[in-house]
């Protein structure tokens, strides 16, 4: 049983990068013949960033469509596939109510609001004709987790919080609070990390390998397979968003992305190994967080540059360099991360 449903993550996680691999350069011909161009922060009210990125001022947005579109195109195919021919359809079908059907409308949501976001931007539209400001963003955020933690918490009697090494901890209603955190956090946490070619997608890519893993150990296969897709269509979107980049990942991507991680982590329970499992999004946003408070008591930056990244630029060191070694530390963190996983749970 556990072997055909390895195949079954494996093999539709592979079709999931052939897809998106030649669903891309359609998507790239529409970007480009339509100028969607990223706007970048004024050399005014970001001097350093300016500098550093002001080559990419004509690169497109939006190219987190190429994910989400892949994601849940295969879904809707196989289900469509699996509800006429029951059989091998119906095997490789993972729209289940059960694992499926949040981090599926998840995803959905939160693309099409960062969609918005991202047209708003290329059209010039909102505050200095850069699309939401981020006090926006985090109440769209916010109203997402909050449907979520209700959603999680009335409809599916969810009060525990699993803490490794001890185990479930009953929390009551202090678990919808709990959730819109980790939503919130996820979200902006995400969105702050895409800011070089490759940076988002690959540490992303390292983390939905992990949730993949841990949805595979509980047991929960059909969960496993949208992690393995999404796996998928995050390697065929780097093929294009490596340095130097064809298109930048925008908020339809990053608010996706983000956001289904934080449900999938709720889903399995295992919300306290995000910081192992995401950490240069923690990194990323403890680094603004760090920045505004110094600037707002202080009078001074600790950082030439956030998010931390961008420091690291203005340091001199190349943004390849950044991108790469900021992976290395995300696959490592993640399998301590893995390797914690299944020790606390096999006691």
């Amino acid at each position: 049983m556990e072997v055909l449903q390895a195949a079954r993550v494996l093999g539709i996680s592979a079709i999931s990068f052939l897809a998106a691999l030649a669903l891309t350069p359609g998507i790239v011909k529409i970007l480009y013949k339509f100028h969607f161009n990223k706007q970048l922060r004024s050399k005014e009210s970001a001097p350093i960033f300016y500098e550093l990125h002001k080559k990419k001022e004509n690169t497109p947005t939006m190219g987190g469509i190429v994910i989400w579109a892949t994601v849940l195109g295969i879904a809707a195919v196989l289900w469509i596939l699996g509800t006429l021919f029951d059989g091998f359809f119906g095997y490789l079908n993972f729209i289940n109510r059960a694992e499926t059907y949040l981090p599926i409308a998840a995803m959905a949501m939160a693309a099409g609001l960062g969609l918005i976001d991202d047209l708003m931007g290329v059209f010039r539209i909102g505050a200095n004709g850069g699309g939401l400001k981020i006090s926006q963003k985090l109440v769209l955020y916010a109203l997402l987790a909050v449907i979520g933690g209700l959603w999680f918490y009335f409809r599916l009697d969810w009060t525990v919080l699993y803490i490794p090494f001890f185990g479930n901890a009953e929390i009551g209603w202090w678990y919808v609070p709990i959730f819109i955190f980790i939503i919130i956090a996820s979200a902006f946490s995400a969105n702050e990390t895409d800011g070089l070619d490759g940076l988002l997608g690959g540490v992303m890519m390292f983390t939905f390998a992990a949730l993949t893993v841990v949805s595979f150990i509980l047991g929960r296969y059909d969960l496993a397979t949208f992690s393995g897709v999404t796996v998928g269509a995050l390697l065929a979107f780097l093929w294009f968003n490596i340095y130097p980049a064809r298109f930048f990942m925008g908020d339809t991507g990053s608010m996706a992305l983000g956001i289904t991680m934080g449900v999938i982590a709720m889903l399995t329970n295992t919300t306290l190994f995000l910081p192992f499992f995401a950490p240069i999004l923690v990194l990323e946003s403890l680094s603004v967080i760090v920045q505004l408070t110094s600037k707002k008591l202080f009078k001074r930056k600790i950082f030439l540059s956030t998010p931390i990244h961008h420091h690291f630029e203005a340091l001199g060191w190349p943004e390849t360099k950044v991108t790469m070694r900021f992976w290395i530390i995300s696959a490592v963190i993640t399998v301590i991360g893995l390797a914690l996983f299944f020790i606390s749970t096999s006691f």
